[in-house]
């Protein structure tokens, strides 16, 4: 196995979460569920300045008070925008509600960290990219995965061309997700290909960036033993021009769970495996041998950090961020591919299907187009 030294630019890589040096804003939190006491503990790990939080429910908002004890507390995300003082909204809430917050933040001036998945039709997510650019300030998704340790170091080894031109990337998971039972999470039928599963397919968007994905072909089912409505079972296989992506979901996995990803290039192939994608041991292979960087943090809550940190450089810097709502359209466009493929039972062009397929919403076989 390679030392450091002799790993060269393997052992050099900047996979962590980069804050701005001297840009340090006001930012508001809207949404104040579960999820958030991850970015709040990656926001105060960071001495990020959160001066606000506001939730429908009132009780919400002052548990998070536990990170920023000083925060002003609202119920009406309308009297937070008010603020003058607050520069960068985090905007935490579920999809259906979030795209009407997102709109009242960027015209109240405000630069804004959307929650994933971003939108459930791509058109909406275009037009709130229009009206960003229109009102000059950014707007990101909070696609945190990016800054999981591997994905973050297997995302900088690709940029930096270190495996050559990528071939094959192929990603599994086997873990119990049954913890949705009782929330509102159990209610969505594609939990697993589209709430849960857009990280990954952010990754293949983000790790085969200069490919156009040209069809994808995808299933569910239910688990033989299963007692929640969605299903729990996924899997998605995309082709894109000489290079193919491939990933697998098994949620209902109550005993020796794995998460791996493989990824094979030109010059090089990386290996990152575990029983978590909290607990991840990556290794590379190229012509000087072989190397296992000892990655340091997790992606809870350091994934939290990247996306918030990325969202602040971009402003200090006065560029895109790498996690634009604009870029992640293209994400959003390969995971609503994969549900549609799904429930049609055929494969899907990415781009055809510019909604989230539901119930209510025909599906792609039927004679309205969704």
């Amino acid at each position: 196995m390679l030392s450091d030294a002799a790993a060269g630019p393997l052992s050099q890589l900047p996979y962590q979460p980069r804050v701005p040096r001297d840009y340090h804003p006001a930012i508001g939190l809207i949404g104040c569920g579960g999820i958030t006491k991850h970015h709040l503990e990656a926001y105060r790990s960071a001495n990020l300045r959160v001066v606000a939080l506001c939730d429908l429910d009132r009780e919400a908002a002052e548990a998070r008070r536990a990170f920023y004890p000083d925060a002003e507390i609202f119920t009406d995300h309308r009297r937070l925008l008010d603020r003058r003082d607050i520069e960068v909204v985090d905007i935490a809430t579920h999809p259906p509600e979030r795209p009407a917050l997102v709109e009242a933040a960027l015209r109240a001036g405000k630069h804004v960290l959307s929650q994933k998945p971003f939108v459930i039709d791509l058109e909406v997510g275009r037009r709130l990219v229009r009206l960003a650019e229109e009102q000059r300030v950014r707007l990101a998704v909070n696609q945190n995965g990016r800054w999981a340790p591997h994905f973050s170091y297997m995302r900088e080894a690709v940029a930096a061309g270190l495996l050559g031109e990528l071939a094959a990337v192929h990603m599994a998971v086997s873990w119990d997700h049954t913890w949705v039972k009782g929330t509102a999470f159990e209610q969505v039928r594609h939990l697993i290909l589209y709430d849960f599963a857009i990280h990954w397919f952010d990754m293949v968007r983000c790790l085969l960036r200069d490919r156009q994905p040209t069809r994808v072909y995808a299933s569910l089912a239910s688990t033989p033993t299963q007692t929640i409505m969605p299903p729990l079972l996924g899997q998605a296989v995309i082709e894109f021009d000489r290079a193919q992506a491939s990933l697998t979901f098994d949620a209902e996995t109550h005993f020796l769970p794995q998460d791996r990803t493989y990824l094979t290039g030109a010059r090089g192939t990386i290996c990152s495996e575990g029983a978590s994608y909290q607990e991840q041991r990556v290794t590379v292979a190229t012509s000087l041998g072989r190397y296992q960087p000892a990655l340091r943090g997790k992606w809870f809550s350091d994934g939290f950090l990247g996306t918030m940190g990325e969202l602040l450089c971009s402003i200090e810097e006065n560029r895109e961020p790498t996690i634009s709502a604009a870029s992640n359209l293209e994400s959003l466009a390969l995971c609503f591919a994969a549900v549609a493929s799904a429930e049609a039972h055929q494969a899907i062009v990415p781009g055809e299907v510019t909604r989230l397929w539901s119930p209510v919403v025909p599906a792609p076989n039927e004679t309205t187009s969704p």
